[in-house]
């Protein structure tokens, strides 16, 4: 008996392999690949697990000790121009006298350094504070609340607008205005009126050009008050949240749209319910293309958490002139796109406050600086890794700290000794070699086969074949019986297999080598 089967079916069979996964492959190319989420993954079994890791906090790098910087420095901005790292920062002062709050004035001000970690301040004489030009000043009034530069890498950018910023006024029409500079530090504005007016924008709002996708991207601050609404009736009805455009000009942008999040992002703390919002909220957002994998977005954005009422002495001070001031607190969180628009969303925080001495735990401390950079991690020949930083001492005497992390050092795939697998999707890939970025115990190793997409092992390329990898290495080449050639396999649709044990996996790449 001939047995008709629907065409829709037919059409999901022949998509999924013999066990029922979906048998698609990704084309990944030589680009590398994080484990920053479950795309490429298709199972996890044993005792495998992403795993988040926390920067390790190192000394200040960065005191803000000028008159004309305050005690409200903070919006930092940090990317690497050729041989030198450049910094633009706002520099701001903030009273409170137990009735309310005064901000005198705004700057923003430029730095720059030749290892990320020593930075100085060029004389640059071109905006009078106190009657003397003798400063590190760029900018001065309503455009230095958050003034956020970045290098221009479209190809067609013309000298004059080598680099651009996104910058936010608020009169006589709130938005997002657009300036540009040939220097990064003369700016003129490329328009006479705001490109985004969607959104409330009163943070370090960002923009960059995608070189993947060939695009710029904006993304900026927004205030949710319930569906749809962007400005909502009060303090009180929003929750901080992050909107994003794309422009091919960077004068023309699309109309802003939510972010969107996985489920825990809109958890409510289990805190006693207050006169704020209780979800999750997000203050700035800090989205970026990770430099060694650009087809990935990293997100760093502050966290506000609000009313959880641990006062200090501090905290105490600042609630009598603004309430959240004193009882709502800020630290670091992580999230990571593949298309600037679905996050994964990180629950536990990337940076914490640190001890309560430290008087950290305030509304404003513990804002990330947009912007990682690679920095040496001492002497020459020693291998490189990412320098991040966090403004503290707000409301104080504010300061940058450098974070430090392994490359790629975000996520990895870990398992203790017991030991735990991932099998990845099909993929289709190119080049010779397969190198990886891993750390083990010394007791701990990792394993790698190479499947056909029906899960059978490829012959050469077995487990049993694989040399046992183990130590710390940031590109170790993989060998099966001391082979490291697959470019036999480049082209074709092939699983990975990772066995992880007491160990850490963090990328993987394929390339061709000579």
């Amino acid at each position: 008996m001939k047995i008709l089967v629907p065409a829709g079916l037919a059409i999901v069979a022949c998509l999924l392999s013999e066990n029922g996964i979906a048998a698609e492959p990704v084309t990944i190319g030589s680009r590398r690949e994080l484990f920053i989420d479950k795309h490429l993954v298709e199972t996890m079994t044993g005792s495998a697990r992403l795993q988040l890791h926390r920067p390790r906090k190192t000394d200040d790098v960065f005191v803000h000790d000028t008159a004309w910087e305050g005690n409200r420095s903070m919006y930092h901005t940090v990317f690497r121009d050729g041989d030198i790292y450049r910094m633009y920062y706002r520099g701001s002062e903030i009273t409170v006298d137990g009735k309310g709050y005064g901000i005198p004035y705004n700057v923003t001000c430029y730095a720059e350094s030749r290892d990320g970690i020593h930075w100085r301040r060029p004389e640059l004489g071109l905006v009078s504070f106190r009657g003397s030009t003798k400063n590190n000043i760029i900018l001065s009034g309503e455009i230095c609340h958050a003034f956020v530069p970045f290098k221009d890498t479209n190809p067609n950018c013309p000298g004059q607008h080598l680099y651009k910023a996104i910058v936010p006024i608020y009169k006589p029409t709130r938005g997002l205005h657009v300036y540009s500079s040939p220097d990064g530090i003369r700016w003129k504005p490329m328009s006479d009126k705001p490109v985004i007016t969607t959104g409330y924008f009163d943070s370090q709002n960002l923009a960059f050009w995608d070189t993947v996708r060939r695009r710029y991207v904006g993304f900026h601050r927004a205030l949710r008050g319930g569906p749809g609404m962007i400005k909502p009736p009060s303090h009180e009805a929003s929750t901080k949240d992050v909107m994003t455009a794309t422009s091919s000009d960077f004068l023309k942008w699309s109309e802003p749209d939510w972010l969107t999040y996985s489920g825990s992002r809109w958890t409510r703390f289990s805190t006693p319910k207050t006169s704020v919002s209780p979800y999750v909220q997000l203050y700035t957002n800090q989205v970026q293309p990770y430099h060694r994998a650009p087809h990935i977005y990293l997100g760093f954005p502050t966290r506000y958490v609000a009313g959880r009422k641990k006062l200090t002495d501090l905290n105490r001070r600042l609630s009598k002139s603004v309430e959240y001031f004193g009882v709502d607190y800020t630290d670091g969180g992580f999230m990571t796109s593949r298309d600037g628009k679905r996050f994964q969303f990180w629950d536990e925080a990337f940076i914490r406050p640190g001890p309560a001495d430290e008087e950290r735990w305030v509304y404003g401390d513990n804002f990330q600086a947009l912007g990682v950079l690679e920095t040496r991690s001492g002497p020459p020949g020693r291998r490189r890794e990412l320098s991040m930083y966090v403004g503290e001492g707000f409301w104080r005497q504010c300061r940058l700290r450098r974070h430090v992390l392994r490359l790629d050092g975000f996520v990895s795939v870990q398992a203790p000794l017991s030991g735990g697998e991932v099998l990845t999707r099909p993929l289709v890939f190119d080049g010779n070699s397969l190198e990886l970025n891993f750390s083990t115990s010394a007791a701990g190793k990792i394993g790698v086969e190479i499947q056909q997409p029906d899960g059978r092992p490829i012959k050469g390329f077995a487990l049993a074949d694989c040399d046992e990898l183990f130590g710390d290495s940031l590109d170790e080449i993989v060998t099966w019986h001391d082979n490291p050639k697959v470019e036999g396999l480049a082209g074709r649709p092939v699983r990975l297999r990772f066995v992880v044990r007491d160990a850490d996996l963090f990328s993987f790449r394929f390339f061709s080598e000579r």
